[in-house]
């Protein structure tokens, strides 16, 4: 079935009534995306405090699963760690005389450097960037030009996106544990030389990964591996285990531990070095999980919105 216009319509008067239609489609649109836009701010305000400095702070209990190699707690405010201790049980970290766990405490000295959550302080920065594009667009911009609105609107959605996937997890630019080693008196007493200490966000929970770390290649004189360095003696078995591993463990030496990182070699401090034991902790934080999935909602919001202006104004088929 066809529909037809009667008396027909010549083909000129045909394309300016389209036109026109578009136009006022368009208009209604900017119109209401003043509306979205006010509605954005709130969502993003509630974010922001979410997210904001705030005492007493949040404080979280760290566990290790099924072990008890770390047990403890710190305590966030807004980016920074103020607090914690843990406590640790590893076998490459020999605990003090008369102690069943070597504690590692967050320095609350006022001159002590401050542990960092630079996700967090990413997320909170773009979030405040989204706030003053809001503004700018409502009360700065000519909220009747489509082509200044559509540019703001993609430039919240990008920016949300990116504070999302902040608090979600790994961002571009953003270093790994070997790279941005923790500042050793940001503990007291402290950090030990061999112990890696790195906090970060995944999920919107907090995790932390302690490893003890060790010279790549001790004794060698050279860049080969100890368990390289012999004939068949030294050969690795079929068992895993080098005999001079083996030997080692036979005369009371601690077993090799085995996890993701074991046979890799980092460059860590201007140091060649092997992860020997690591433990992962994750905890999660009802305020990040919280302004993670408001901004959830805001970028559907302004996924939608973004789409719309798009085909109204015939970008729906270009990239980006």
């Amino acid at each position: 079935m066809s529909t037809l216009v009667w008396p027909p319509i010549a083909p000129g008067e045909l394309i300016k009534e389209e036109e026109a239609a578009l136009a006022r489609e368009l208009e209604w649109l900017l119109g209401s995306l003043q509306e979205t836009l006010q509605s954005l701010k709130s969502g993003l305000e509630e974010c922001a405090e979410l997210l904001a400095p705030k005492e007493p702070g949040s404080t979280l209990v760290l566990s290790s699963l099924r072990s008890e190699n770390l047990k403890g707690f710190i305590t966030r405010v807004g980016a920074r760690i103020v607090k914690g201790d843990v406590q640790l049980r590893l076998p490459s970290l020999p605990t003090p005389k008369g102690q069943t766990s070597y504690k590692l405490s967050v320095s609350t000295l006022a001159t002590a450097p401050t542990l960092v959550l630079e996700q967090l302080t990413t997320a909170r920065t773009l979030i405040n960037a989204c706030l003053d594009v809001v503004d700018a667009t409502r009360w700065t911009g000519d909220s009747k030009n489509a082509n200044f609105i559509s540019g703001q609107v993609r430039l919240l959605h990008d920016n949300i996106q990116e504070a999302k996937s902040a608090l979600k997890g790994w961002t571009e630019g953003q270093k790994v544990w070997y790279e941005a080693p923790v500042d050793v008196h940001a503990f007291n007493p402290p950090l030990p030389a061999n112990v890696s200490f790195h906090l970060s966000v995944s999920e919107a929970a907090v995790l932390l990964n302690v490893r003890t770390l060790e010279a790549a290649y001790p004794n060698t004189g050279t860049n080969t591996p100890l368990s390289f360095t012999g004939g068949g003696a030294g050969a690795s078995s079929y068992s895993g285990l080098s005999l001079r591993e083996r030997l080692a463990t036979a005369l009371g030496g601690g077993r090799p531990v085995f996890h993701d990182e074991a046979h890799e070699v980092f460059m860590y401090k201007g140091q060649e070095v092997r992860v020997r034991d690591k433990v992962r902790v994750e905890s999660q934080d009802p305020s990040l999980m919280a302004a993670m999935a408001k901004l959830g909602a805001l970028e559907r919001n302004i996924a939608l919105s973004k789409r719309a202006l798009d085909i109204v104004m015939g970008k729906d088929n270009e990239e980006g």
